[in-house]
C-alpha cells in the first residue's frame, strides 16, 4: 500500500462505481460540485477543474495512463479502465470485496494496519467526494463550523469512517442519521402524509479544526476548511475558550441527557439494518454504539 493507492481507495468508497466485464474493470468516481457557488461566490465548476490536476496528479502515475473525464452541471465524472488481471484493479477488487458501488461497500479490515499517513490519504479521498464545508454547518453558534461527509444508503459505511476516524484520534461531533427518530423525531412529517421524509443520507458532522489534519485536494473545499478552522479556534478564543478543549471528545466521553422521543411507525421499515430494526431511539449516540461506533 502507499498514500496514492490509499487516496484512491477512498475516492472509490465515497463515490465510486465498478463496471465489471469479462476482460476489463472500469472504475469510475463522482465528484459532486453539490453548490454552485462557495462562500466568497467562486464558481465551483472551475474549482473542481482546477483541483482535477492535482488529482490528476496523484491518480495517473499509479493508474499509468489518463483519467477520463466528464463534467456535468453538478457533478465530474473520472474513470478509468484496464484489464481484470492488472494489479492495481485486483488490489481494489481485494479492498472493496464484490461490491459495486459505494452503496455496499464496506472499509475493510486491512485499512486499520495501514499508517497513519495512508489513513490519512483515505480519508482524505473519501472526504473530497463525500464532504462539505459551508458557514450554514455551523453548529448552534455560528463560528462552530463543521466538515459534513454525506453518506447515502450505506449504514456500515458510516460506521467504518468514524473508527477510522478514531483510530486517528480525530473525533465526530455527531451523526445525522437517516433514521425516523432522528430525521422526523416528532413524527411532524409522517402526520402530514410524509411517511418516507427520513429516507435520507446520513451526515457525519466533525470540527473544522479537528479534520484539518485530513484536509480537501478540492481547493474550494480547503480553503473553506482552513478560513472557517480559523473562526472557530477564533470564535473560543473570544469567549475564554480554547477551541481543542471543547472540540475534542468524543460522545463517550460528554455529558447531556437525551430528549425523549416518541415511537416512530418507521422504526419497523425494512430501510433500516437488521441490528437497529424494530428498536426506538433517543440520541444519534445509541444507533452510533449500536451499529458499532464507540469505545
Amino acid at each position: 500500500m502507499n498514500t496514492e493507492m490509499a487516496y484512491l481507495l477512498g475516492m472509490v468508497s465515497g463515490n465510486g462505481e465498478i463496471i465489471r466485464g469479462s476482460s476489463e474493470t472500469t472504475i469510475s468516481i463522482e465528484i459532486p460540485h453539490k453548490k454552485l457557488e462557495t462562500e466568497e461566490f467562486h464558481d465551483v465548476k472551475l474549482y473542481v477543474k482546477a483541483s482535477l490536476s492535482d488529482i490528476q496528479n496523484v491518480l495517473e502515475p499509479l493508474i499509468g495512463s489518463g483519467l477520463s473525464r466528464i463534467q456535468n452541471e453538478h457533478s465530474t465524472i473520472i474513470s478509468f479502465s484496464k484489464p481484470n488481471s492488472d494489479y492495481l484493479i485486483r488490489e481494489i477488487l481485494r479492498f472493496t470485496g464484490s461490491a459495486t458501488t459505494h452503496d455496499n461497500m464496506r472499509i475493510h479490515h486491512d485499512v486499520f494496519n495501514f499508517s497513519t499517513d495512508e489513513k490519512k490519504m483515505l480519508l482524505r479521498g473519501f472526504a473530497d467526494v463525500t464532504g462539505y464545508v459551508r458557514r450554514s454547518n455551523a453548529f448552534i453558534v455560528n463560528y462552530k463550523h463543521r466538515v459534513y461527509l454525506e453518506v447515502p444508503n450505506n449504514w456500515f459505511m458510516v460506521v467504518d469512517i468514524c473508527n477510522l476516524l478514531k483510530d486517528i484520534d480525530i473525533p465526530i461531533q455527531s451523526i445525522d442519521w437517516a433514521h425516523p427518530n432522528m430525521r422526523d423525531g416528532k413524527l411532524k412529517k409522517y402526520n402530514q402524509g410524509s411517511t418516507n421524509f427520513w429516507k435520507k443520507e446520513h451526515q457525519i458532522k466533525i470540527y473544522a479544526n479537528e479534520f484539518l489534519p485530513i484536509g480537501f485536494s478540492v481547493i474550494h473545499k480547503n480553503q473553506a476548511l482552513e478560513k472557517f478552522s480559523d473562526e472557530l479556534i477564533a470564535g473560543f478564543k473570544a469567549d475564554g475558550k480554547v477551541a481543542k478543549n471543547v472540540t475534542h471528545i468524543y460522545y463517550w466521553e460528554g455529558k447531556g441527557k437525551n430528549k425523549v422521543k416518541p415511537s416512530h411507525p418507521g422504526e419497523y421499515d425494512v430501510f433500516l439494518p437488521t441490528e437497529i430494526r424494530g428498536k426506538h431511539y433517543n440520541s444519534w449516540k445509541e444507533i452510533a454504539k449500536d451499529l458499532g461506533y464507540g469505545k
